[in-house]
């Protein structure tokens, strides 16, 4: 599968819980995901359960966009709770897949499947089902660089 999108946004946040803040850039660092994100620093709210897929989640706009023409459900891309957002890619064909984001080589380890915590946490009904298959992918860091908006994404 040839394709090529685009990162829309980069978001971090440095505790479990906390809201996700948009970044200019965020450096990627092998086996431990984005330098400052809670879970890269083993306080994200699933860190007791390490492990790659726990490096770098990503989401696509389109789900993001198709919660309100599907489900009536307006999410800020930063409400996600997802590391990447992205354009133009379609995620659920990356899982065990190598890809390059920016200068950043990643490779998809599993999908992301919501929970009901992020459903309780933003106190938005009917998220949780919405979102099933389309919630993102969890990715593993490859090697190391800056991810920003307006970065290439493509399958290697």
């Amino acid at each position: 599968m040839t394709f090529e999108g685009e990162v829309v946004s980069v978001h971090i946040a440095s505790v479990g819980g906390e809201p996700m803040m948009e970044v200019a850039q965020a450096q990627a660092v092998i086996g431990s995901g984005l330098a400052g994100d809670r879970y890269a620093e083993g306080v994200g709210t699933y860190s007791k359960k390490q492990g790659p897929d726990r490096e770098v989640t990503l989401i696509e706009i389109e789900a993001i966009e198709a919660l309100v023409r599907d489900h009536d459900i307006k999410l800020d891309v930063g409400q996600s709770r997802r590391n990447i957002v992205t354009r133009g890619v379609p995620l659920n064909h990356l899982v065990g897949a190598e890809f390059q984001v920016g200068g950043v080589k990643m490779r998809g380890v599993r999908l992301n499947e919501p929970c009901k915590y992020f459903e309780n946490l933003l106190g938005i009904e009917g998220l949780h089902d919405a979102l099933i298959n389309r919630s993102g992918l969890n990715a593993q860091v490859i090697s190391e660089g800056s991810i920003r908006g307006g970065d290439v994404v493509k399958r290697i």
